[in-house]
Order: C-alpha cells, then structure tokens, then sequence
C-alpha cells in the first residue's frame, strides 16, 4: 500500500468516530453521529416515491441546481436586505464540510497563515492544513469563551510577515496598531 501524503501524518480519527467506537463499546447512547434509530416519516416517504417517478434523474450541476440556487437567494434576499444573484454568489455544496473546504481552497495559498480560535470545529486545523496553510491557534478562555488579545495580537504580528507577493481580499484588523493586517482567513 502506498503511504499517505507528509501532510496527512499528524492526522488522527476524527472526534465523531473516536466517540462512535467508544459509544459501541460500552453499549452507551450515541450522541455524536446521526444514527436514527426510527424509520423516517410517512410523508417523506411517501414524498419521496412521487419523486421518483418525476421528471428530471441526473445530478445537478457542480454548484447547485438552478432552481434551487434560485429559492436560495429569493431567502438570503429577503434575509440580507440586498439582492443576491443565484449565478453569481450562490454555490451549493454536499455539506458544510465541503462547503468549509471549498472556501479554504479558494481563498487560501500554501505558506498563508489561519487564524483558528480554539476550542474548534476538528476540521478547521485539517482543512487548513490540506490547504498548505499553516493554522495559528488562539485560544478561548472559558467560561466566556473570550480570547487575550495580546495573545491574538501576538499570532497577528507574527501573521503579518508577508508570505506571498499577491495579498487575498481577506484582511483583520490589528487591535494594538489599529492597522490592517493582511493574508489571514480566521475561522470561528
């Protein structure tokens, strides 16, 4: 079997299967995957046997069906209070997963640095890292989950060092030097 990439060595199971084999051990109740443990209800089923025999039997385009993407900005239109343009600022991905790992691709470049408060979402770090980026972890301090700043301005200044010659659009504001400290997506 061929080994697996350098930037997937660090890597370990995710927390959800950590807890589903813990769960499984014990014979506890798992909270941490959706395993329903009932059948769906009647009218989605019966909904979903209507659709089966409609219509339109092919994946939809990579981002998103046009109606679809359609219903989606006519929503975020009236929720955003400004007209959002299903072609050009809507995409529709398989799940949030995707979706995190589809914006990292596109706005970060190998050697860029993230900004990750910590405790976090498990696939902030791996996706950064996929991406080539290096992750900067800031801590959150309960029981607020509040961050130091001079821990933050800290990353931020050792952020700013520029790592590419083209900067992104992304930009944070410096809280000490009240400037604008370029190259960093932050993730919460």
């Amino acid at each position: 079997m061929q080994p697996l990439s350098d930037r997937t060595a660090g890597f370990t199971d995710s927390v959800i299967r950590r807890m589903t084999r813990i769960s499984n051990q014990y014979g506890a109740v798992n909270l941490s995957q959706g395993f329903p443990d009932f059948d769906p209800p009647k009218a989605i089923l019966d909904r979903l046997a209507e659709v089966a025999h409609e219509d339109y039997h092919q994946y939809s385009i990579t981002w998103g069906a046009q109606n679809f993407r359609e219903a989606l900005a006519a929503k975020q239109t009236r929720y955003m209070g400004r007209t959002i343009d299903p072609n050009s600022e809507i995409v529709v991905t398989c799940g949030s997963t995707e979706a995190m790992m589809t914006a990292m691709m596109t706005v970060t470049n190998p050697g860029d640095k993230v900004v990750i408060f910590s405790p976090f979402y498990e696939n902030y770090g791996a996706d950064t890292i996929l991406t080539g980026a290096e992750p900067i972890y800031v801590p959150l301090t309960p029981p607020e989950f509040t961050f130091d700043p001079e821990v933050l301005e800290l990353s931020l200044i050792h952020i700013s060092e520029p790592t590419r010659r083209t900067p992104i659009s992304y930009a944070v504001f410096c809280l000490k030097k009240k400037t604008i400290v370029r190259d960093i997506l932050c993730l919460l």
